[in-house]
């Protein structure tokens, strides 16, 4: 039965290809529009409830009237049918009434909604740009999108099982207050005005309170995570009173703002009880006013009393439910900064997917300055024909990584384009587009999971024995077999810690070279691949490298001139401009700026 009702809704299917909304209502309706089928018998069942309750109250009262009335003696003769039929009700019918609309509560609504707005955000973010995370905490986004599930489902749940239930409940009793007597609906219909006006001057304070809450939280994760996340560096430079002080003030910023949405809670509490015994005292005076004069039962005093003490209970839950509202407004808008932002870089509408035969590049007037006019690429012309093993060189701010940056299309070019095999990367889908290229950087980071995902991770169909073979090229299976974990895991099964920290500088990049090994692709760029490793494991990797280049398109970025003297061809940047080109030989015969670099070095790096 549970299971049925989970499954009306499945929060994984629809996932929207626009930018979620900016603002709230547009949002939580993107939100909801998966339950739309479900949503007006939640709302009808939640009306059923609630007449249900206030209806339970005013035959309570109908019950004292009926047993003063009939007596003792008499009572059960004359009005046993209209008894087992009422008992019937509670043991039977309430129940299964309430029940059903807590199965399309719990079980459709609340368990599929919060799941569904942290998966739609997650793949949100996904599909972000690398220059999107680099501009925020990781601590702080993935705060936002933890909150954002929460928030939404809970505003959701809480709409209907509290607002909808508690007006119908409300509007109930005042029907049945004034069908007693006008003179007792007319106090409570005064109190509810006040009591909304009052709610409505609360929770828009509370809203803006708890949106700054929020943020300051986020900022709190944002910090603490970067300091863990980067463990070693803050250790390495003595620097954790640094980042005690750098934490505490975030936190102090925290408590401040928890403390001003605290006071709001104070402050609500005062005004909530004076507005409660305002309708205690004008609800229950006017109705023994109304018995002494012989116009009410005594049953109907009990009820009319009924009602208002069980209001006013409900009113601070009410209120309660409302604050909470508003709370989750604040963190679904603060979520919003990031996770409703358009992404940088899309797909456009028509791209195919890239479709590689010989793997040649060709660059054409290619300019990038990073919105700033000045640095990147300017004017940048070159043809990598297939196969070919190019070395990239340059000082540091030359344009190396830009270049790679835009062939992998992590950012889109403000001027010219890249063909691969004469098709624009602006053209085919991004995914394709790096399926077809491999790549090893100076400090490849690994995911937080066991040796064999993370080499798997280049071709996850790849089998074992292909796996091994790739460890094996990479200088890497002798040293996997060592490893184990603090949970007794060994070999490929190990564990390696968050961003491999676990392992060495080497051995991460033997790891991530057998992971671009076992992805076989027809492109291969170097980024300092082998800046890593000790010169004995070095050489060993260079032979594999070089063996991996074999048929493929090669760039390869390095410092260390000696890495790429046997390249194919060198091409030399300088302030973003492709300055020389030829062989290693061929540039030192014309003793421009390569072979000024290479006259510079000191144990193969640049000065």
């Amino acid at each position: 039965m549970y299971r049925k009702f989970e499954d009306l809704i499945n929060p994984f299917a629809f996932v929207p290809d626009d930018t979620p909304p900016a603002t709230l209502w547009a949002y939580v309706r993107t939100q909801l529009t998966p339950f739309h089928r479900w949503l007006p018998l939640m709302a009808l069942m939640g009306f059923l409830v609630a007449i249900m309750e206030s209806g339970l109250i005013f035959y309570s009262g109908r019950l004292i009237d009926l047993m003063n009335d009939a007596g003792p003696a008499t009572f059960w003769e004359t009005h046993k049918v209209e008894v087992v039929l009422a008992a019937l009700f509670v043991l039977l019918l309430r129940p299964l009434v309430i029940t059903f609309n807590h199965f399309l509560l719990e079980q459709t609504l609340a368990s599929n909604m919060q799941e569904q707005a942290r998966w739609r955000a997650h793949k949100h973010l996904l599909g972000q740009s690398s220059g999107f995370f680099q501009n925020d905490f990781a601590g702080r986004l993935s705060n936002r999108v933890m909150q954002m599930g929460p928030a939404v489902e809970d505003s959701t749940y809480m709409a209907f099982e509290g607002i909808w239930f508690s007006t119908t409940y409300v509007i109930g009793a005042i029907l049945i207050l004034s069908q007693i007597d006008i003179r007792l609906g007319l106090p409570l219909t005064i109190w509810l005005v006040v009591y909304v006006l009052y709610v409505r001057r609360i929770a828009v304070r509370v809203a803006s309170a708890s949106e700054k809450w929020s943020d300051a939280r986020s900022l709190v994760t944002g910090r603490v995570v970067d300091a863990y996340a980067n463990i070693e560096t803050v250790k390495l430079f003595s620097h954790g009173n640094r980042e005690e002080t750098y934490a505490l003030s975030a936190m102090r910023r925290l408590r401040l703002r928890f403390q001003r949405f605290l006071r709001l809670m104070t402050e609500l509490a005062f005004g909530l009880n004076a507005i409660n015994g305002m309708l205690m005292v004008g609800v229950i005076a006017p109705a023994i006013w109304l018995w002494t004069r012989d116009i009410v039962t005594v049953g109907e005093v009990a009820a009319a009393t009924a009602l208002t003490i069980r209001l006013n209970g409900m009113s601070g839950w009410i209120m309660w439910v409302t604050i909470r509202l508003f709370e989750h407004a604040g963190v679904i808008r603060e979520g919003l900064r990031s996770i409703a932002k358009p992404q940088d870089v899309v797909d456009k509408q028509d791209a195919t997917p890239l479709i590689v035969s010989n793997a040649e590049i060709q660059i054409e007037n290619l300019t990038h300055h990073y919105g700033k006019g000045h640095g990147g690429l300017d004017g940048i012309n070159l043809t990598i024909p297939a196969g070919q093993r190019v070395g990239l060189i340059g000082r540091s701010g030359a344009g190396k990584s830009s270049l790679v940056n835009l062939l992998l299309r992590f950012r889109d070019a403000e001027s010219g384009r890249i063909l691969i095999d004469g098709q624009s990367v602006a053209d085919v889908t991004q995914d394709s587009l790096r399926a077809q290229i491999g790549m090893v950087t100076q400090d490849s980071s690994l995911l937080h999971r066991s040796v064999r995902a993370n080499i798997l991770y280049g071709n996850p169909t790849a089998t074992d024995e292909q796996m091994i073979s790739a460890a094996k090229r990479a200088e890497a299976h002798e040293f996997i077999q060592d490893l184990r974990d603090p949970e007794g895991r060994a070999g490929y099964n190990a564990q390696v810690g968050e961003r491999g920290v676990k392992l060495s500088g080497g051995q991460r990049q033997r790891i991530a070279i057998a992971r671009v090994i076992l992805k076989n692709a027809p492109i291969l760029i170097l980024d300092e691949a082998t800046s890593a490793l000790d010169s004995e494991v070095e050489a060993a990797i260079q032979k594999t490298l070089y063996g991996v280049m074999q048929g493929k398109t090669v760039i390869a970025i390095a410092h260390r001139l000696s890495t790429i003297a046997q390249m194919d061809r060198i091409v030399v940047l300088d302030e973003g401009k492709v300055v020389e080109d030829g062989s290693h030989a061929d540039l030192l015969a014309q003793n421009g700026l390569y072979a000024s670099l290479w006259a510079r070095q000191s144990g193969g790096f640049l000065g």
